[in-house]
């Protein structure tokens, strides 16, 4: 049995699990506050969200390795939620979400993210990157929106500088602990032991915040059990959801990418669904798989569950006893790391090969990357999913061609290659307008190397019979793969086939 829960929490990785998830848990401090500003909600909620987000999609996730918390694409969207009605309504809104969530893994509808094309993928992490990087400037601001000045913005500059080169020389030493974690210490050490007045976590909390705070209450969220209040938190819930489930399913397909393994996307849904309902009824707000602190743990050699359970942890440890250490650690140090995940995150090998894959391609790619910056992720990445559809359906219906010929009893043997579908149906019987007016009085059409694919397939098959029926010649249908008789069989009340 302890055997059985060793493997399942982290087979053979119990101290790079340990201590990337540690690293993880100081990574997630800054943007748990930062973002439940965002969302205009108290720090403590966005802290609690990270604990209980990371700890529960960790224990339940189908993607082990994979970093969850608190995040600024759900928090843009909480804003005008609790502008608008108080942070009550949201802590019912993200009740539902989770509910949602899950209901998307009970009917398997995760496997969807596996149809995502490759360059929509290469558009949400390069998209995701510009944006976490991007977010890192607000860190160079003073509450009121101004730049620090020089004194203060030129030693924080060179610490972050000094956090990347202990990044990037660390593991070409020695991998025994994460090159993150090293980075922070150090640079914390050295800021606390010279006296350099640069900014830090306290400073983020603003005039008397603290990260100090008890242990999470169960609450049932205050708000009128009403139609009125329901329809003002559906909208709200639904749109969460599937940002969170999208963000979470990407990462988990670019971890799979990374670790040349597979997680299982339906198991992932209920998780972060478990996940989100529990921080509701604990006054979290909410949360989705990281990009960033999921590169965090994996370029830490985190693989196991093991590293989100103690991120999720560590960060409720320092909210209950180490919250004065941490409000010392200089944001220099996170800023440094966050830019260190940014450059690890950019497929950079996407601009080589810009020029070399179909426009479409690329257009789809650099389309993606734009929205996510300028919009959120689920428009970008629906967007690019439509987008590829369509330019795939376009494809397939002027890749469609005929080749006839006549046997020695004159009769016409028509041989079609390609895809009979909603896309190409126009195009199918349009190519048959002027043959059937010049076939003899006997046709065969091939379907060997053809498919019809759907309804609209099907019926371009019925008119093309009815007009051979009217020009009184007789046409033999042949060769249907067995998907495409199956779809026939199915509707055969509705085509005329003569054989």
């Amino acid at each position: 049995m302890f055997e059985k829960i060793k493997n399942y929490l982290s087979p053979n990785n119990w101290k790079n699990d340990t201590l990337s998830g540690l690293t993880v848990a100081l990574a997630l401090v800054p943007e748990a506050i930062a973002f439940a500003f965002v969302a205009g909600v108290d720090p403590i909620v966005g802290l609690y969200a990270a604990f209980m987000v990371s700890l529960i999609a960790a224990l339940l996730s189908g993607r082990p390795g994979m970093i969850s918390g608190a995040t600024g694409a759900l928090a843009v969207v909480m804003v005008s939620l609790v502008s608008q009605y108080g942070v009550e309504y949201l802590f019912a809104t993200v009740v539902l979400m989770g509910i949602i969530q899950i209901a998307f893994g009970v009917f398997k509808l995760g496997k969807f993210a596996r149809i995502i094309p490759h360059p929509v993928m290469l558009g949400f992490v390069n998209g995701l990157a510009i944006v976490i990087g991007l977010a890192q400037f607000s860190q160079f601001k003073t509450t009121d929106g101004s730049w620090l000045p020089a004194e203060t913005l030129l030693p924080m500059a060179g610490f972050i500088v000094l956090t990347m080169a202990i990044m990037h020389f660390l593991p070409k030493f020695t991998k025994a602990i994460p090159s993150a974690l090293a980075a922070i210490v150090v640079v914390t050490l050295a800021v606390i032991i010279f006296q350099i007045d640069i900014p830090t976590v306290k400073d983020m909390l603003g005039e008397g915040g603290s990260m100090a705070a008890g242990l999470p209450a169960f609450h049932i969220p205050e708000l009128p059990f009403t139609l009125e209040a329901l329809w003002v938190i559906v909208p709200y819930a639904v749109i969460l959801a599937f940002i969170g489930l999208i963000e979470s399913l990407m990462t988990l397909s670019l971890i799979d990418e990374i670790t040349n393994t597979r997680g299982k996307s339906n198991r992932e849904c209920m998780a972060q669904g478990t996940a989100n309902i529990v921080t509701g009824f604990f006054g979290g707000m909410g949360g989705c798989a990281m990009v960033g602190q999921s590169m965090i743990n994996i370029d830490s050699n985190g693989r196991g569950r093991w590293g989100g359970i103690v991120a999720g942890l560590g960060l409720l440890g320092f909210i209950l006893f180490a919250s004065s250490l941490i409000e010392q650690i200089p944001l220099a140090a996170l800023v440094g790391v966050m830019f260190m995940v940014v450059i690890g995150t950019f497929a950079w090998s996407s601009l080589r090969i810009l020029h070399k894959i179909p426009k479409a391609d690329a257009f789809v790619l650099a389309f993606v990357s734009i929205i996510t910056v300028f919009t959120d992720l689920a428009i970008a990445v629906i967007s690019g999913i439509i987008i590829s559809a369509l330019v795939f359906s376009w494809k397939k219906s002027t890749s469609i061609w005929i080749k006839d010929s006549v046997d020695e009893k004159g009769v016409m043997h028509h041989k079609i290659r390609g895809y009979i579908f909603f896309a190409s149906s126009k195009n199918f019987i349009e190519m048959f307008q002027e043959k059937i007016d010049k076939d003899p009085k006997e046709v065969y059409i091939d379907f060997a190397r053809a498919k019809v694919l759907d309804h609209s397939g099907i019926e371009v098959l019925n008119s093309l019979t009815r007009k051979y029926k009217q020009a009184g010649k007789k046409l033999h249908l042949i060769h249907l793969s067995p998907d495409c008789q199956k779809l026939l069989d199915n509707a055969k009340d509705i085509v005329e086939i003569n054989t």
